[in-house]
């Protein structure tokens, strides 16, 4: 079972839809797809391949959902961003269709989450999207650089109906009914003086996700550098696309964007891997220690099980995400429209 887009009409129940989508338009709050007014380039390198990359964002039409494309190889093949094509790997999200692969995909699938963009194509010339600053933020900017578009069709998500939860020892995460939306509840706890234990509680909107979320950057400690490199992860790791901890503390020059920077940055991670269900979730994703992999087992478990979802049309009461107006988050990401 795939939840895309296209699969909205025969999924849902037709009399719930029907009737859901009569009083959103009755109201004019139905909400629409969207994709970018322009395609959109940038280039940088892979956090765990350390090679140079160049990534270019095409508009979709409606329904098409997001998809990679890697260009770099033969036919240049494409791979939906659905859960069905993630898999765990370790420290980052990786989709994978036969023989081709794109890793690292969570934080520009988090940016595309977070300003409310259904349909685009990413095209990359190599194995990984590029890491930026390690944040979400370059990628916000380059969409609002590029312009968003609003699309014909109403936009779809995927609403909660009961619990569903993956548990391990001294980790979860799960997925609760909720009115409104997508709220979250974060939690972490690190043996290091650093970052210790901080916890988190946000209810998304496209104002709170550039403000609170976007800005935070991926981290990783010193002493397991070494360690990482010789396994192949994290050659293009630096103090330019990562906070990084040592026994004295943050080592990057000008210090933390948030005081709580790293459970904020759980919190971006979770935002793009729940955006692998295909669609917005309106719901409440409560993780403790929750990873990648984690959180795509939740997806997958929610989506497995018929009686715990369905579609609906979204309004505005229904998700804050998609707000007009506001300008580009500063960054030092290079746009250029193509």
């Amino acid at each position: 079972m795939r939840a895309t887009q296209n699969a909205q009409r025969t999924t849902a129940s037709e009399e719930h839809r029907q009737a859901s989508g009569a009083a959103r338009k009755a109201s004019g709050l139905t909400l629409r797809q969207q994709t970018l007014k322009n395609p959109i380039h940038c280039s940088g390198i892979g956090l765990h391949s350390g090679a140079k990359v160049s990534m270019t964002l095409h508009p979709r039409e409606a329904g098409a959902g997001i998809a990679f494309r890697r260009s770099d190889l033969a036919g240049a093949p494409e791979i939906a961003a659905t859960w069905e094509n993630a898999v765990e790997t370790p420290l980052c999200t990786t989709l994978v269709r036969g023989e081709v692969r794109v890793a690292t995909v969570e934080h520009l699938m988090s940016a595309l989450a977070g300003v409310g963009i259904d349909n685009v194509l990413v095209e990359l010339d190599g194995p990984e999207v590029p890491i930026m600053d390690g944040s979400a933020a370059p990628f916000v900017f380059l969409i609002e650089c590029a312009g968003i578009a609003e699309l014909s069709a109403p936009r779809m998500a995927i609403r909660v109906h009961r619990t569903v939860a993956i548990e391990e020892t001294h980790r979860s995460a799960r997925l609760l009914p909720a009115a409104r939306g997508l709220g979250i509840d974060f939690e972490i706890d690190f043996d290091s003086p650093a970052v210790a234990r901080q916890d988190w509680s946000v209810q998304l909107s496209r104002t709170v996700y550039k403000r609170d979320i976007a800005r935070a950057r991926t981290f990783g400690f010193l002493h397991e550098v070494d360690k990482l490199r010789e396994s192949g992860l994290a050659r293009g790791g630096s103090l330019d696309n990562a906070v990084v901890i040592s026994q004295d503390g943050i080592l990057n020059e000008g210090g933390l964007r948030y005081d709580d920077e790293f459970v904020r940055h759980k919190v971006l991670d979770a935002v793009g891997d729940l955006y692998l269900a295909g669609a917005p979730i309106i719901g409440r994703f409560q993780g403790a220690q929750s990873g990648h992999a984690l959180n795509l087992r939740l997806v997958a478990a929610l989506l497995s099980d018929p009686s715990a979802w369905s579609w609906t049309e979204m309004s505005q009461a229904d998700l804050g995400v998609v707000e007009s107006g506001g300008a580009a988050i500063p960054s030092r990401a290079v746009a250029a429209s193509v």
